[in-house]
C-alpha cells in the first residue's frame, strides 16, 4: 500500500467536505451546495461515500477524490495536500530513498508468497488425507463447500518442513519465508515451519492483499488454541479487521458493523447471510480498527462473549472508540449560563447479550432469525456499561454510587441526542437512588481535542474492490505504471483505442488525483523534445506520486513479456478503467433522479438519452472486451505489428 492509499485507508471524504458543506444524506450519498460556485437553489454538490468520490453536476462539473477536493478548496499543490491529508490522518511521510523502492519490491514479493502458501494450504486440505480431518471439522461447524472456498480455508501439515520446502520449489528463499512469518529461524541457523497440523485462516487487509494467517489446534491436547502470524512488515494484528475485505459492502449497504470474537464466528455469519460482521482476532480493538471501521459505519454491535474476558474487552474497545471515533459539537450552556462547546460522540455503539456457551456463528447457522433477535435487542452501550457496572455492588454504599457515576456519566456526556441524554441520566439516578441533579455535577470537563498520534506507514495492498470507481486506482496505477516506463507507448495505445471506435486516454479517465498529475507529466513528456520522453518522467514525476517509472523486474524462470503481449494488456487495463467509470456514471444518472431535489438536474427527457448514452458506450466496451454479457466468445483483441483488432 502506498502512502497515498493509506491515508485514503484513515479518511473518510463525508468527513472532510462536512467541515466547509453542509450536506443532506439522500439514501447511501450526501448532497449539498457546491463550495465552489455561487448556487441557492439545486444542491448539485453530491459526496459518494461507497466509492470516496464527490461530483459536482453544476456549473463546475467537475470532480474527484479526497485529494482532488483538498487541492480544489485550499487553491494547493499535490505535496502541500499530501502533508496535510497524511496529519489528518496520522500517517508519516517516509523519507524516499532508492533503498525504499527495494524494500517495497521486497513486500510485493511477500505477499505473493503468502498467497501461494494460502493456496497450498487449501490444496492440502482438499487432496490429501490428512486434511480430510481439517475439513470434516469445517463440515461439523456447519461451514459449506462454497463457504470454505470464498474464505481460503486450508490445512497445514503436521510436519516440520513441508510448507517451507514446497515454497523453495518455487524460488523463495529462507530470508524470505521467515520475513513473511511462515517459517521460525532455528539455533543452527536452518527454519521449519510456524504453521503445524493446524486449521489455517487466511488473514487479509482492507483491500484482500494477503497478510498473514490465523492457525486453530486440531488435535485438543496442542497448545496454544490459536496462534498468528507474528508482527511482519504486512501483518499488524492491531491493525487489521478479520473479513473487512469481504464485510465491507455490506457494512455500508446495512450502516451497521458487527464486531465478534473469532474466526469462525465471521465465516459462520457471513454464510448464514449475515455479512457484516468482523473480528479483532482476539485482542481489544484498538484506535487503528476503530479508524479502518469509521470509514465504513459508525454503528458499531458488539457481540462478544458474556464472560469476565468479553466484558473487559467491551469496556476497553468503547474507550477506545471514545478516543478515536470522530466528535460532534455543539453549543450548551455551562453552569454560570455561559455558552460553551462540547464534544459529543458521533456513533452509535450496542452490546449484544449472548447465550451462555453459544458462540454467534453456532446461533444463526441454526436459526438466522434467532441471531437477528440478539441483534436487535441490543442495548446501547450506556445502558450495557450501567448493568455492568452495577452487578453484584451494594448500591447503598455511597462510595459505590461515586465510583459507578463517575464510569458511567462521561459515557452518557458523549451522547449525541440531548434527549437520549437525559433518559440515561435519569435511568442513572434511579438506579443509584440519588437526585438527578447531582449527576449534572459530576459531568466531566470538556475534553481537549485530541493530537494525533504519528503511525508508520501501512503494508502495500492491491485493491480487490468490488465498486466501479474503488477497482480503478489499481488498474489506473498499472496503467500510469506501464506508460511510465515506456511513453511512446501512449501513441499506440490511443491508435488502437480509435481502431476500436474509442476515445483516446485522456486526464478524465483517471479519477485519482495524484494519478491525473503523473499522466498530464507523461503527455508533457511526449510533447516537449529537449530531452528523451523517459527521462523527462523520470525527472519530472514528483517522488510523492510512488510512480516507479523503472523497469519492471523479470525472473530467471519466467520468459520476458514480448512488446505485443504488453500493449494489448496495456489496451485491456484501459478498457477495464473506462468500463468501470461507465457504470460510475450510470450509478450517479439513476442517483439524479431518484434523489430528493428542489429542482431536478436533468429532465426525465434528458436522463434517458444520457442514460442510453453510457449504455450504448458500455456495450461498445463489452464488445471489445468479449465479456460474456455482450454475448462474444474467444480473445478480445490480438496485436499485430503495432495495430489491434477485434478477433471476429
Amino acid at each position: 500500500m502506498t502512502v497515498v492509499d493509506d491515508i485514503k485507508s484513515q479518511i473518510d471524504l463525508v468527513d472532510i467536505v462536512s467541515q466547509t458543506v453542509k450536506l443532506r444524506k439522500a439514501g447511501k450519498n450526501y448532497s449539498g451546495f457546491c463550495p465552489f460556485h455561487s448556487n441557492t437553489r439545486t444542491p448539485a454538490f453530491v459526496v459518494f461515500p461507497e466509492t470516496q468520490t464527490w461530483r459536482c453536476f453544476g456549473q463546475c462539473n467537475t470532480g474527484g477524490d479526497v485529494f482532488g477536493y483538498v487541492m480544489k478548496r485550499e487553491n494547493w499543490d499535490f505535496g502541500e495536500t499530501l502533508k496535510y491529508l497524511a496529519d489528518k490522518a496520522g500517517v508519516t511521510l517516509p523519507s524516499y530513498q532508492p533503498a525504499n523502492e527495494k524494500a517495497e519490491e521486497v513486500k510485493k514479493t511477500i505477499a505473493q508468497l503468502l498467497q501461494d502458501a494460502a493456496d497450498y494450504y487449501r490444496q492440502q486440505m482438499i487432496d490429501t488425507k490428512q486434511g480430510q480431518e481439517a475439513l470434516a471439522y469445517l463440515r461439523k461447524r456447519g461451514l459449506n463447500d462454497e463457504t470454505i472456498k470464498i474464505w481460503g480455508l486450508g490445512y497445514a501439515p503436521a510436519g516440520w518442513n513441508e510448507l517451507t520446502n514446497a515454497m523453495k520449489r518455487r524460488g523463495y528463499t529462507d530470508a524470505l519465508l521467515v520475513e513473511a512469518g511462515l517459517a521460525t529461524e532455528r539455533d543452527d541457523g536452518g527454519i521449519y515451519d510456524r504453521f503445524r497440523h493446524r486449521l489455517m485462516f487466511p488473514i487479509r487487509d482492507t483491500y484482500g492483499k494477503m497478510a498473514g494467517f490465523g492457525g486453530r489446534v486440531l488435535d485438543p491436547n496442542d497448545v496454544p488454541k490459536y496462534i498468528n502470524s507474528p508482527k511482519t512488515e504486512l501483518f499488524d494484528k492491531g491493525r487489521l479487521l478479520y473479513g473487512l475485505d469481504l464485510a465491507r459492502q455490506a457494512i455500508r449497504a446495512e450502516e451497521q458493523a458487527v464486531i465478534v470474537e473469532g474466526y469462525m464466528d465471521v465465516i459462520g455469519l457471513y454464510q448464514a447471510g449475515f455479512k457484516n460482521a468482523i473480528s479483532p482476532m482476539g485482542t481489544a480493538l484498538t484506535e487503528d480498527q476503530f479508524r479502518l471501521l469509521k470509514k465504513f459505519s459508525r454503528n458499531l454491535v458488539l457481540a462478544l462473549d458474556p464472560d469476565a474476558a468479553g466484558e473487559k474487552a467491551t469496556l476497553k474497545g468503547l474507550e477506545t472508540a471514545r478516543k478515536t471515533m470522530d466528535q460532534d459539537t455543539e453549543l450548551t450552556y455551562d453552569a454560570r449560563g455561559l455558552l460553551r462547546m462540547e464534544s459529543r460522540l458521533s456513533a452509535d455503539i450496542r452490546v449484544t447479550t449472548l447465550p451462555d456457551g453459544r458462540d454467534p456463528d453456532e446461533i444463526a447457522l441454526a436459526d438466522p432469525e434467532a441471531w437477528r433477535e440478539i441483534l436487535t435487542q441490543a442495548k446501547p452501550v450506556v445502558m450495557h456499561v450501567m448493568e455492568m457496572a452495577a452487578r453484584d455492588q451494594d448500591l447503598n454504599d455511597a462510595k459505590v454510587k461515586r465510583e459507578i457515576a463517575a464510569q458511567i456519566v462521561p459515557l452518557i456526556e458523549d451522547v449525541a441526542d440531548p434527549v437520549e441524554r437525559e433518559a440515561y441520566r435519569q435511568a442513572l439516578a434511579r438506579m443509584l437512588k440519588i437526585d438527578e441533579r447531582a449527576l449534572m455535577g459530576a459531568a466531566p470537563p470538556t475534553r481537549k481535542a485530541r493530537s494525533k498520534p504519528a503511525r508508520e506507514m501501512t503494508v502495500p495492498s492491491q485493491e480487490r474492490i468490488a465498486t466501479p470507481a474503488q477497482r480503478n486506482r489499481l488498474l489506473e496505477r498499472v496503467v500510469l505504471q506501464a506508460l511510465a516506463r515506456d511513453p511512446e507507448a501512449l501513441f499506440k495505445l490511443n491508435r488502437a483505442l480509435v481502431k476500436l471506435g474509442i476515445p483516446s486516454l485522456n486526464e478524465k479517465d483517471f479519477v485519482e488525483s495524484d494519478f491525473v498529475i503523473a499522466f498530464q507529466i507523461i503527455q508533457t513528456a511526449l510533447q516537449q523534445d529537449e530531452v528523451a520522453t523517459i527521462d523527462f518522467v523520470k525527472e519530472n514525476l514528483p517522488e510523492d506520486l510512488e510512480l516507479n517509472a523503472a523497469e519492471e523486474p523479470e525472473f530467471n524462470d519466467v520468459r520476458p513479456i514480448s512488446e505485443a503481449k504488453r500493449l494489448e494488456e496495456l489496451i485491456r487495463n484501459v478498457l477495464r478503467i473506462r468500463r468501470n467509470l461507465v457504470e460510475h456514471r450510470i450509478n450517479e444518472i439513476v442517483y439524479l433522479q431518484s434523489a430528493e431535489m428542489e429542482e431536478k438536474l436533468y429532465s426525465d427527457e434528458e436522463a434517458q438519452f444520457l442514460l442510453l448514452e453510457q449504455l450504448n458506450q458500455r456495450r461498445l466496451i463489452d464488445v471489445a472486451l468479449r465479456l460474456p454479457d455482450a454475448g462474444g466468445n474467444g480473445k478480445a483483441f490480438t496485436t499485430n505489428k503495432g495495430t489491434t483488432r477485434v478477433k471476429k
